[in-house]
């Protein structure tokens, strides 16, 4: 027995290997612990997308459905963008008075205003005047700038390349035009004379190499001259085929000068600049008078409104027109347009900074405008007053700036308010 018993015993103190250290330790030898570790996160991840993917194609099928996490009622894609509408409102008054008179944006977004009706009562009683004062879009107000050598209404302002704006002619002692021009110069705010004209009478247009065209009827007929802003000097260019008074000029696309009707006939001409030379164009549908001429985006010109007249001698019957048309300058015609919803003359024709043409004025207080996409006519919200022979600007924002002008008052005088025109949005 005691013999069975220390065999048993001996058993006890014999050493057996742990196998599943032995195991593990094997494994280490054999394969490094990061890798075993990339290798669980590799499957870790592919049974990620297993489920990701799975999940996916029940919610798509509709097996499973899962609550909306986002609400499309307030998604900005589905949100409505609301029009802001067309507005007139009131903005400072100028210092005097002032029809007939020229308002030129300048390069800094500020816009000069310059000439009036007479300032001591009717024709002959005394001079324009020749203040001038500066429009500031940012704060709505009017400040003086340097007075004009003469005073003037019925002149041209022209802003040359360089920024200056270039004054001519114009009626300067209520008797005769003027001969004189004179520079602005809006860094010092100051005027300068420059070279005489050579005719007194002409509407001005920039062209495209900075020379200024002066076109109209002088002593003797049908005149044009130039303006070199270089030299300050005048030269004489080809003359137009027609006299012509109460016309208009347009700068092409192409650098020629549209010049029409004015003489009662309908014809049109055209201004070459590189020949100094003029040649007959398409006549218009309708003849006309007081009327606009406004450059569209596609290069034709739309021309609005006026006054017309039947007749001759005392038989002659003078109407105003409503009636529109455009000229298009690759074949020299013209083609009609939609009519105006108003008849107007003596008004003012705006092309907006989307093409649309804004027509203001013409003695109504009412307002329309043009869309060349649809060649139609649409009534927008009324000026606060109405005006004839005011001016509108349109500004570096989009928006137009209409001053003075002769209001429809019992009197019929001018006036020193001032309004702008939003066009909004979505209209």
């Amino acid at each position: 027995m005691t013999d069975l018993h220390n065999r048993f015993r001996a058993l006890d103190d014999l050493r057996t290997p742990d196998l599943w250290r032995e195991i593990e330790g094997r494994a280490l030898a054999v394969e490094p612990r990061p890798v075993r570790s990339l290798a669980w996160v590799l499957i870790l991840v592919v049974l990620l997308l297993t489920v990701a993917v799975g999940g996916a194609a029940l919610v798509g099928s509709g097996i499973i459905k899962l609550p909306l996490l986002v609400d499309a009622s307030v998604s900005p894609s589905a949100t409505p963008v609301q029009p802001v509408p067309a507005s007139w409102t009131a903005t400072g008054s100028m210092m005097i008075d002032r029809a007939d008179h020229t308002a030129t944006l300048l390069l800094d977004g500020t816009v000069l205003v310059v000439g009036s009706v007479y300032i001591a009562g009717p024709p002959g009683m005394g001079p324009p005047s020749a203040a001038t004062e500066l429009y500031d879009p940012g704060t709505g107000t009017w400040t003086a700038t340097g007075s004009m050598i003469e005073g003037r209404l019925g002149h041209t302002a022209t802003r040359l390349a360089d920024g200056r704006v270039l004054v001519t002619g114009g009626d300067d002692d209520g008797v005769s035009p003027g001969l004189s021009a004179e520079l602005y110069d809006p860094i010092s705010g100051t005027w300068a004379a420059t070279g005489n004209m050579i005719e007194p009478f002409g509407i001005a247009t920039l062209l495209l190499d900075g020379r200024v065209l002066v076109a109209g009827s002088g002593d003797s007929g049908p005149s044009a001259q130039l303006y070199h802003p270089g030299s300050g000097t005048w030269t004489v260019t080809g003359s137009m085929i027609e006299a012509r008074g109460w016309r208009t000029a347009t700068l092409l696309l192409d650098g020629r000068v549209l010049v029409t009707d004015g003489g009662g006939s309908g014809s049109a001409e055209l201004y070459d600049p590189d020949s100094g030379t003029w040649t007959v164009t398409g006549s218009m549908i309708e003849a006309r008078s007081w009327h606009s001429a406004t450059l569209l985006p596609d290069g034709t010109v739309l021309v609005v409104g006026g006054m017309g007249s039947t007749g001759s001698g005392g038989d002659e019957v003078v109407f105003l027109m409503a009636s529109a048309e455009l000229y298009d300058p690759d074949t020299g015609t013209w083609t009609a347009t939609e009519s105006m919803i108003e008849a107007r003359h003596d008004h003012k024709a705006t092309r907006l900074a989307d093409g649309r043409v804004l027509v203001t004025g013409g003695g109504v207080a009412s307002i329309e405008v043009y869309d060349p996409s649809s060649g139609s006519w649409t009534a927008t919200v009324s000026m606060i007053e109405g005006r004839g022979n005011h001016t509108a600007t349109p500004l570096s924002d989009g928006r137009v700036l209409v001053t003075g002008g002769y209001i429809n008052t019992g009197s019929g005088g001018s006036t020193a308010s001032a309004e702008l025109y939003d066009p909004g949005s979505g209209n």
